[in-house]
């Protein structure tokens, strides 16, 4: 058909610019507010850790970022929730390392190692090994001979049975030849009282607690968990000086986000969090608790996460814990 009008070929032109114009470009992200998981009850370790750097990275990302606890089965419960989120940048999880690389190990979960998008790993704190002051060891290489020499004598409290302090303890004992009696708490607040009610000889745990019991000559605290020492525990020893570097696990936080996060979006956040980790307000909380400050890249992360997922998969298939 011949168009004669001047007007219908005018608006046929006009459809026809609209149609090749480019479409316009999306808003770049974000563009509302972000919800974090925090797998675990408010009060602890990853839930203190979630909330500064979420306050510290709204500004950054000028968007509010909000905490929402969702506790249960070791953390489980709340990363599976984050595994099965749109993966669009506005559901993500603030994660200790027990959810994602002991507890799969030990326990049946709803997600695997690829159900994930790990973002960022924020700081890094040691398990730490301490006894009564009258224990006769000085120094983590006389605790080291003193448990060689007396295997099945003491008992040490841990996390619960397959926990991450369990495994890091027997990994650390397989090298050395130590036989000890594991005593499983629910955490290291309950271990900590066991041990100050003398229900166990040694303390295995996270620092923060302990810490004022060290202080005040209560708790000796000797081995810690990580390659080098920890200045807030001066006569704890890192593995590295006594001769097991390597072996170490401990107690770290990361950012994840669904499987199939976009790139560009984890490297958004990546850079955001980087920042946050850094304000003075969150380096003073992991000071106090004894953390060690630094980031990990999302290559680097996941590849951390498959490394202690593998190694404590050996430890708790010695220990017959692993699933089947």
């Amino acid at each position: 058909m011949t168009i004669t009008s001047p007007l219908a070929a005018a608006c046929l032109g006009i459809a026809a610019l609209v149609y090749l114009a480019p479409a316009r470009a999306a808003d770049p992200y974000p563009t509302g507010p972000i919800r974090v998981i925090v797998p675990t009850p408010p009060g602890g370790g990853a839930d203190t850790f979630a909330r500064l750097t979420a306050q510290a990275v709204e500004p950054i990302l000028h968007t509010s970022v909000i905490i929402e606890n969702r506790p249960g089965a070791g953390g489980t419960i709340g990363t599976g929730f984050v595994a099965r989120a749109k993966p669009d940048g506005y559901t993500l999880g603030f994660e200790w390392n027990g959810p994602l690389t002991t507890t799969p190990n030990t326990t049946k979960v709803s997600y695997t190692r690829d159900s994930y998008t790990p973002i960022i790993e924020i700081g890094y704190a040691s398990y730490v090994m301490c006894v009564a002051p009258d224990f006769p060891a000085s120094n983590a290489k006389e605790f080291i001979e003193q448990l060689k020499r007396n295997p099945g004598k003491y008992t040490y409290g841990n996390d619960g049975a397959g926990g991450t302090m369990q495994l890091a303890a027997e990994r650390i004992f397989a090298h050395f030849g130590i036989k000890q009696v594991a005593v499983p708490f629910k955490g290291s607040g309950e271990t900590l009282q066991a041990f100050l009610g003398h229900q166990v000889d040694i303390f295995g745990g996270s620092l923060q607690p302990i810490l004022p019991y060290m202080k005040n000559g209560t708790a000796k605290c000797l081995l810690l968990t990580s390659n080098g020492d920890n200045p807030q525990a001066p006569q704890a020893s890192g593995l590295e000086a006594v001769g097991a570097k390597g072996l170490d696990v401990g107690l770290w936080y990361a950012l994840i986000g669904p499987q199939g996060l976009p790139s560009d979006i984890v490297d958004t956040l990546y850079r955001a969090y980087r920042q946050a980790a850094n304000a003075p307000a969150v380096l003073a909380a992991m000071k106090n608790n004894g953390t060690t400050p630094g980031t990990h890249d999302p290559k680097e992360t996941k590849e951390m996460i498959a490394r202690e997922y593998d190694a404590l998969h050996e430890v708790a298939e010695r220990l017959g814990l692993a699933i089947r």
